[in-house]
């Protein structure tokens, strides 16, 4: 296929999003494998995979199917041009989550047990939710371009009851699930959670920002296990519990705990005053934000134990007595040794670090209050006004009182 590379790529995006893509042809549909054998489980008849497989052979060429099952899970697929009649099929997913009392109400007009509502509350979880201005239709549009020549070419077909003869879209279940398959699917759906949640955290420790909240974007709230009556109290739960692995997910990637436990502290107080579980959801983004932004800007995984705790005391009190002595008595080392081992791994002297953090602590304080330039001068750790205003307008190419009045302007 001329497109092979391409079409790698695509799959490749959709692994990233945990949305399933499935490249076969009819006489090797993966049944079992489209839904995770959700509806093995059910001891759905096999009617329902003849239903599958006369809607799979309805594919022409040029043609983007989209399919919506009876569980509202959607999916996408066409026939490759040039692929001895292999099918791509991209799914499930749903474009809205559905309610706990929809789940309930389609539970019961489908004809399934009760004792099958965990099972089938888990099925709607592990389904990503794409919104119809998701991206990822733009890459399968796209894509449909590359293999057909142009978007004149091709077209999106919704497929329905009118367009499948005989079709009959309601399973016939039998509710005498076999207790092992339920437990041995369930336990499943637990390791995949557990799998997705660790990716996402390996994300954080590693400041991948964009990754981190892709993994997160594709979850909704039934993601997050119910454990107590209350929605907004169990999704505060899960916040708790999330602040915490973020927090050991940062110091796996470097950051020291003198950064983190203001962070920390600050999302506990924000996590009690959540009213809304949607509001829970936009602060569970902002902490993945806040955390990916701190590995990426205070990591010291890449500097050896002098240096990190150098870094740690100058950034902990601008004030404190910050000279290369100081800094090195304090570790029992000679200073020539903490020196030659800062500018080794910093790519700057230890007193060009202290330097460049008290000027920046003094921009912020210029730009932003009223304190006179001397108490500036102090709570940046330089007594000597003169000598301040030296170091900054070296480091800045103005002298203190320009820079506010700059600023001002």
């Amino acid at each position: 296929m001329f497109y092979e590379a391409e079409l790698d790529f695509l799959r490749s995006v959709f692994i990233k999003c945990h949305v399933r893509s499935f490249v076969f042809t009819l006489d090797n549909v993966p049944y079992d494998e489209l839904d995770s054998g959700f509806k093995k489980l059910l001891n759905i008849s096999t009617d329902y995979e003849k239903t599958q497989k006369q809607i799979l052979t309805s594919l022409e060429s040029n043609v983007i199917f989209e399919y919506k099952d009876v569980f509202g899970a959607s999916y996408m697929f066409m026939l490759l041009p040039d692929s001895n009649d292999k099918i791509l099929l991209i799914g499930p997913f749903i474009y809205e989550v559905p309610t706990r009392k929809q789940i309930m109400e389609k539970s019961e007009f489908l004809g399934i047990s009760p004792s099958l509502f965990k099972e089938l509350e888990n099925f709607y979880t592990r389904i990503p939710c794409l919104p119809e201005s998701s991206h990822l239709f733009a890459l399968i549009d796209s894509f449909g371009e590359l293999i057909w020549g142009g978007s004149d070419n091709f077209v999106f077909r919704e497929l329905n009851e009118k367009n499948i003869e005989q079709a009959s879209f309601a399973p016939v279940i039998k509710n005498d699930a076999v207790d092992p398959e339920k437990t041995s699917w369930n336990v499943r759906m637990i390791e995949e959670r557990y799998n997705y949640e660790s990716e996402m955290f390996r994300a954080v420790s590693q400041g991948q920002y964009q990754k981190a909240v892709l993994f997160l974007s594709s979850l909704n709230q039934l993601s997050f296990e119910r454990r107590l009556a209350d929605p907004v109290r169990n999704i505060k739960n899960y916040c708790i519990i999330t602040n915490t692995l973020l927090r050991k997910a940062a110091q796996e990637g470097g950051v020291h705990p003198f950064y983190l436990d203001r962070i920390s502290s600050d999302f506990a107080l924000k996590i009690e005053q959540i009213a809304t579980t949607s509001a829970a959801q936009e602060l569970m983004t902002d902490m993945f934000r806040a955390y990916c932004r701190l590995v990426r800007k205070h990591t010291m995984k890449h500097y050896s134990p002098p240096v990190q705790r150098a870094i740690t005391t100058i950034d902990s009190d601008l004030t404190a007595n910050l000279t290369l002595n100081a800094l090195a008595s304090a570790q029992n080392l000679s200073p020539s040794y903490l020196s030659a081992l800062f500018s080794q791994e910093t790519g700057q002297t230890l007193t060009e670090y202290v330097n460049q953090k008290r000027v920046k602590l003094a921009m912020r304080l210029l730009a932003t209050t009223k304190l006179q330039i001397q108490t500036i001068a102090q709570h940046c750790g330089i007594l000597d006004v003169h000598y301040f205003s030296k170091v900054f307008k070296k480091a800045v190419g103005m002298t203190p009182k320009q820079y506010r009045e700059s600023q001002q302007k």
